[in-house]
C-alpha cells in the first residue's frame, strides 16, 4: 500500500528530519521527544516517510524497547513500510502486525488467514502482547 501525496513540502520533511536526527543521533527517547514537539502535519508525514525507521515510530508510540530482535528487525525497516504494516511477532498461533493508520499506532493479530484482534493507540503493544499470552492462545 502506498502512502497518500504529502501534504508537506519534502524539504520541510527533510529539513525536520536532518535537524532532530543530527541533534538526538541514535537516542531513541530524544527522537520521539522531538517527534512530539514537531507541528502535528509534520509529525504525522514523517511517521509513515522514508526519513525515519519503523524502530524509531515504534518508540516514538509505545515508549519500550520491546526486545533486542524486535529493535533490530523495525530498525532495518522505514517508517514508511508501516502503512502496509509489518510482521514484528510470532507466536506457535498468532502474529502480531505493527501499522500505522491515520498518524495512530495499530496492533493487529493474526492467526495467518484472519485478523482476530486489533488495538490502537499508545496501549496498543502492550494490549496485544496480553492478548498473546492469554490462555486461549498459547
Amino acid at each position: 500500500m502506498t502512502p497518500p501525496p504529502s501534504r508537506v513540502p519534502y524539504s520541510i520533511l527533510t529539513a525536520a528530519a536532518d535537524r532532530m536526527l543530527e541533534d538526538c543521533e541514535d537516542d531513541a527517547e530524544c527522537i520521539a521527544i522531538r517527534l512530539g514537539e514537531l507541528a502535528p502535519d509534520v509529525r504525522d508525514e514523517l511517521l509513515v516517510s522514508d526519513l525515519l525507521n519503523a524502530w524509531q515510530v515504534f518508540f516514538f508510540f509505545f515508549r519500550t524497547e520491546g526486545g533486542d530482535l524486535l529493535h533490530e528487525l523495525l530498525e532495518l525497516e522505514p517508517a514508511s513500510a508501516l502503512v502496509g504494516g509489518l510482521k514484528i511477532q510470532k507466536s506457535d498461533l498468532l502474529e502480531m502486525i505493527f501499522a500505522v493508520r491515520d498518524a495512530k499506532p495499530v496492533i493487529a493479530l493474526s492467526d495467518g488467514e484472519t485478523i482476530v484482534a486489533t488495538f490502537s493507540g499508545t496501549t496498543a503493544f502492550a494490549r496485544g502482547l496480553e492478548f498473546m499470552e492469554s490462555p486461549e492462545y498459547r
